[in-house]
């Protein structure tokens, strides 16, 4: 996934370089004076690049012996902190804008300056960035808003139960929110208290407090998803598309997953009915559902790290290991994620688990004497599950 930071730093760059801008395209990577994206192609011979934006549009850029090419560290926000490279020193997957005026057509440019941002620098700070959120981030589903104080309570879903964690914001946090149909985390916009509703999906970044039940949010990204269960009955990779009966109201929808979904596969957690178990997915000792695996020890003590009731399952899940959809099969049954989009039948998946028949059941509610089983996918809304929001 993209992460905002490169988007801002690249966003201040352009306003310290650039006093007057154009008006933008639909692209807003394309301007009239640069064009950013990641390279896919590079003609030495014809000292052009071929880049990608994120939107996907294709803009080549010509260079000249005029040329001149900067190196910035992802997180830097001046062209004070860049270092001078040459062209031999671009590659494909880095980052660049290229700055020049960008023909009527928005598919060329040529370039008075490139300024990138190589792909390994940019892993390395993606990499930091994900274990920052993890290891002092928080994930759950709004339960409760106070305007007049602005507080938030979470239902944060742990192996061992639900917990009720209260986030309160001010307003030095920062507060970002997924638009409709994105799938991205760095595409979440700037966001305010009034704009959150219960039932969204919150992921923040912060510290722990004294109480375990109350965080301090540095960082708080929000959105409307949408989370189903369904049958796979047909996988069409060519269009990206996977057809499903949904387990819960038996309606048919369309799954379109993008480069940019996260597809994982669920192979046991070491996690029973009732709710104990141990291990991360692999871990030695993990076993499968209901095998009676030893129960998991806090992470943490805080709500960041599993808090007082066990580890937290959202975080197990981003932990499993990723697949393609070549490796979803038709019988497959499936959890799904999505923003709320404008057509109902169709959703673009942000997160897909396959294989998840064990944690269906895991989060089903027991029935009681006498009752029947109920509908594998009736503990989804309620069950504190929230991989809608990705990590950066």
């Amino acid at each position: 996934m993209r992460k905002f930071f490169f988007a801002a730093a690249i966003g201040l760059i352009t306003v310290a370089l650039s006093p007057v801008l154009f008006a933008q395209t639909t692209d807003p990577n394309i301007a009239a004076k640069h064009a950013i994206g990641e390279i896919k192609s590079i003609d030495a011979a014809a000292k052009q690049l071929t880049i990608k934006t994120d939107a996907g549009s294709m803009v080549t850029v010509s260079l000249s012996d005029k040329t001149t090419y900067k190196k910035l560290a992802p997180g830097e926000k001046a062209l004070t902190n860049a270092t001078d490279v040459t062209f031999a020193d671009l590659a494909e997957g880095d980052r660049v804008m290229a700055r020049g005026t960008v023909s009527e057509d928005r598919k060329s440019v040529p370039a008075v300056q490139v300024i990138v941002m190589t792909k390994g620098d940019l892993a390395k700070k993606q990499e930091a960035e994900r274990l920052e959120w993890r290891r002092r981030g928080i994930l759950g589903v709004i339960t409760a808003l106070k305007p007049e104080s602005k507080e938030i309570t979470i239902s944060n879903r742990t192996v061992a139960g639900t917990q009720a964690v209260v986030i309160p914001v001010s307003d030095n946090t920062e507060m970002r929110r997924y638009a409709p149909d994105s799938i991205k985390f760095g595409d979440a916009k700037p966001s305010n208290f009034g704009e959150l509703k219960v039932g969204d999906q919150l992921r923040a970044l912060g510290e722990r407090t004294e109480d375990p039940l109350r965080f301090k949010p540095e960082k708080v990204v929000t959105g409307s998803f949408r989370t189903v269960g369904g049958v796979v009955t047909a996988i069409d990779p060519a269009t990206g598309e996977i057809k499903i009966n949904e387990l819960e109201k038996k309606h048919p929808l369309t799954i379109v997953v993008k480069n940019d979904s996260v597809l994982r596969r669920f192979s046991g957690m070491g996690m029973g009915p009732g709710g104990s178990g141990g291990g991360a997915p692999g871990a030695a000792g993990g076993g499968q559902p209901g095998q009676g695996a030893p129960p998991a020890r806090p992470q943490g003590g805080g709500p960041g790290g599993g808090g007082p009731g066990g580890r937290n399952i959202n975080d197990m899940l981003d932990r499993l290991p990723t697949i393609s959809i070549a490796d979803v099969k038709v019988g497959d049954t499936i959890i799904v994620s999505s923003t709320q989009g404008v057509d109902p039948t169709r959703l673009t998946a942000i997160s897909l688990v396959a294989g998840a028949d064990a944690l269906l059941a895991m989060l089903a509610p027991r029935p009681q004497p006498g009752q029947a089983a109920p509908n594998l996918a009736a503990g989804l809304g309620s069950s504190g599950i929230s991989f809608g929001i990705g990590l950066p």
